[in-house]
């Protein structure tokens, strides 16, 4: 198989990284949002800075830091830390397709946005939905620490238990 190369987010990988979270849904049902509008989603203006995964110039991977917007870890993490709003980030928008997950993939995604992060200063925390384990399994492997637990909302009214971690400094 191809390498993958993970880089910043370009423009031109907007239409590749919503086929591929397309893909991510139906194969997995996650995410729960975004997949009405993937394109308004990954563009959203609450994002700081993104990544994209690929190989042999198909888009296979993306992850995001956002800025905080009611998250719950934020808010636990901001108790917990002292820390204010403005020294926190979340780390979002993660997918990997299916067909890649063996290859270190969404590792590599994780990595790039750690090391930004550190670069700018900023703690990320991350909600995960309970029923992720794979993902559970891949945040913990990275040195990320359960802060506590929280209800995610999204659509409308729907509701699905979910963890908060946040990634070590």
């Amino acid at each position: 198989m191809a390498s993958t190369i993970v880089r910043p987010f370009e423009e031109t990988d907007l239409h590749g990284a919503g086929a591929a979270l397309v893909e991510v849904h139906a194969t997995d049902g996650y995410p729960v949002e975004g997949v009405d509008q993937p394109d308004r989603w990954l563009r959203s203006t609450d994002v700081l800075a993104a990544w994209v995964a690929a190989t042999s110039g198909k888009i296979v991977g993306h992850v995001a830091l956002m800025r905080p917007h009611g998250e719950d870890a934020v808010s636990l993490w901001i108790d917990q830390s002292g820390d204010s709003e403005e020294q926190v980030a979340v780390l979002a928008r993660l997918f990997v397709v299916r067909e890649v997950r063996k290859n270190a993939v969404g590792e590599k995604l994780m990595k790039a946005a750690m090391d930004y992060a550190r670069s700018q200063d900023l703690r990320l925390v991350l909600e995960v939905m309970a029923k992720d384990t794979a993902a559970i399994r891949l945040y913990e492997r990275l040195g990320w620490v359960k802060i506590g637990e929280a209800i995610h909302r999204y659509g409308n009214g729907q509701t699905i238990n979910a963890a908060c971690y946040v990634a070590p400094h």
